[in-house]
């Protein structure tokens, strides 16, 4: 081909700077983070009798772990509350409240040991965060 006239080159360059801005400016906005979006529904009426709320508000009032300083006794909490031991889920909880009714509150925390699925690396981090109310 020949030679480009100088309108022509002008043209290719003003054409190449227009594609690179739309370039840049799309590769921009493509890197900003995106809000999320929650969508809700209004409950059916029968799951809205007061048993219902009332324990999703009683859950929602307690914490997931424990509180600095907070110590549990293992021989009156609840599942809700052994499961917020660490290294504690629903079935290791359960296997403590079955053992506890079936053998009677436990006389200090080295009885943990005989529940199943708790052995002496579980115990050794529980230690600072239960008692029995005997010691």
């Amino acid at each position: 081909m020949g030679r480009t006239s100088r309108f022509g080159a002008l043209v290719l360059a003003l054409l190449a700077g227009f594609a690179l801005f739309c370039g840049g400016w799309y590769l921009s906005r493509a890197s900003l983070p995106r809000p999320y979006r929650v969508t809700t529904a209004q409950q059916p009426a029968e799951e809205r009798d007061g048993s219902f709320e009332e324990s999703v508000s009683e859950e929602k009032r307690r914490p997931d772990s424990l509180l600095p300083g907070e110590v549990i006794n293992i021989n009156t909490a609840d599942s809700w509350d052994l499961r917020r031991l660490p290294g504690i889920g629903e079935k290791r909880a359960m296997d403590i409240a079955a053992w506890r009714e079936e053998h009677g509150p436990f006389r200090n925390v080295e009885e943990l040991t005989q529940v199943a699925g708790i052995g002496p690396a579980i115990l050794e981090n529980l230690r600072e965060y239960v008692t029995t109310g005997n010691e």
